[in-house]
């Protein structure tokens, strides 16, 4: 069935658009002009102009700007937007205009679309009354921060607490199990497993912490300064009006920004979470790689933990499994940093008033939340429930550990201690008789200081 068009206007003439799609001119001119890439402007942001939208719409109304029915009208059909029920109608890609003006335009021109449509009679405009008291300039890194937020508090922080109950659980499990401590990847004085996890475990903590502290920045909101920073177009105290309405809307504690000069030309407080999100994926990186070294094998490797086994691990090895989890973790990691580049390189680029890269920045920033909110439920379903020491292999490798020689430097020096470990090594013997046949200590007493399981 052929697809039916009508004629839409705009400033620069006429131009055809999908009959069934609710938005119009500048849109259409977007998706003609702009075919670039598949990556197309995130769902977060559009909910986030939907929450913006009808926030500027309550705050026009308050301070006399816009009437009730229209504004009534316009919260509606951003709580459609909100709901995703208007999901086909935001078709632009990220590699846009960089201030993410036709994506502004896009959601103005949808709301107007249809409202039209509901009320049945031409009430809103999409530049008059959608965008009434903003700019581009304002409203896109609003949604921005707005997005942003949102999406660390429901998908993170739930995934982030999931993986730190888990691993208080794995503490709790494992106490009283005594393993080989490592450092430069070689044998090192012994550590409780409990002790090893509860690392992990602190790891996200922190993280989660970090990533809190970032989160005040972003609570900050540009809507207000309009085009340049001057809130020029828009009425006397818009701006911590439509701040309080967005805050009322999501639950969440935004505030306009004290200069929009900086809210607008800045993208700091962009930077600043990214680098906390990027501590979270380098954290995430070391424990997948120490689960992976610690699952190694299952026989010729150090063995020391068994982790679930999901999926046959190769096409040509019948039997193999491998750690698939911690693989998808680091490769996630991977990308987490690289987008940290891009999230960078794109602040760095601001010139006078405006940053105008800021599509590719949040595109980067909320897929770096997305997949570290789903490798870290994912890692901790399919992988990290499933984590069992093998205490038999951690207790071989626990009492074959030359480090252990450590214990005696109270009783024999260091420079002794040495010569014990080196003798050892050197003869294939244990620690025990190493010194033994150093003379430095009777069996009798070494005996009764060689205890590695209190060496933690």
């Amino acid at each position: 069935m052929a697809t039916k068009y009508r004629k839409e206007k705009d400033s620069m003439g006429e131009i055809m658009v999908p009959a069934d799609k609710y938005w119009a001119a500048q849109t259409e001119r977007s998706l003609e002009n702009f075919e670039i890439g598949i990556e197309k402007m995130p769902v977060e942001i559009i909910k986030a102009f939907g929450y913006l939208k009808k926030s500027a719409a309550m705050a026009n109304k308050k301070l006399g700007k816009l009437d009730a029915k229209r504004c009534k009208l316009i919260a509606q059909v951003c709580d459609e937007i909100i709901a995703g029920k208007l999901e086909g109608h935001f078709p632009l890609a990220v590699w846009q205009t960089g201030s993410g003006t036709q994506s502004n335009m896009n959601v103005n021109e949808v709301i107007a679309g249809r409202g039209n449509e509901i009320s049945k009679e031409k009430l809103l405009h999409p530049n008059d009354h959608v965008n009434m008291s903003q700019s581009s300039n304002d409203t896109f890194p609003t949604a921005m921060h707005i997005a942003s937020v949102m999406e660390i508090r429901e998908m993170l922080f739930p995934a982030i607490d999931g993986l730190i109950a888990t691993f208080k659980k794995l503490e709790k499990d494992n106490r009283g199990i005594v393993t080989t401590g490592r450092t430069h990847l070689q044998d090192a004085v012994p550590i409780a497993f409990s002790q090893e996890i509860s690392g992990w475990r602190n790891m996200l903590e922190k993280s989660k912490q970090d990533i809190m502290l970032a989160e005040k920045g972003l609570c900050e909101l540009a809507l207000g300064g309009t085009a340049v920073g001057t809130g020029l177009n828009a009425p006397k105290d818009f701006d911590v009006t439509v701040a309080g309405y967005v805050k009322e809307n999501t639950g969440i504690p935004f505030v306009t920004a004290k200069n929009k000069f900086h809210a607008l030309t800045s993208l700091d407080d962009m930077v600043f979470a990214h680098g906390a999100l990027k501590a979270l994926a380098a954290n995430m990186m070391k424990i997948a790689n120490d689960v992976r070294w610690l699952a190694s094998g299952p026989r010729d490797g150090l063995g020391e933990i068994t982790i679930p086994a999901n999926e046959p691990g190769s096409s040509i090895m019948p039997g193999k499994v491998n750690p698939t989890q911690c693989e998808a973790v680091t490769m996630v990691a991977v990308q987490v940093i690289a987008n940290d580049t891009a999230v960078g390189m794109a602040a760095s680029q601001g010139n006078f008033q405006l940053n105008v890269f800021l599509p590719v920045t949040v595109y980067n920033f909320l897929q770096s939340v997305r997949l570290l909110a789903d490798v870290i439920n994912s890692f901790n379903k399919n992988c990290a429930v499933g984590i069992k020491a093998d205490k038999d292999k951690m207790r071989h490798n626990l009492h074959n550990s030359l480090m252990l020689v450590t214990a005696l430097n109270p009783y024999i020096g260091y420079d002794n201690s040495a010569k014990v470990a080196k003798l050892a090594f050197k003869e294939n013997i244990s620690l025990k008789e190493a010194t033994i046949k150093l003379e430095l200590m009777s069996e009798a007493d070494f005996d009764k200081v060689f205890k590695p399981e209190k060496m933690v």
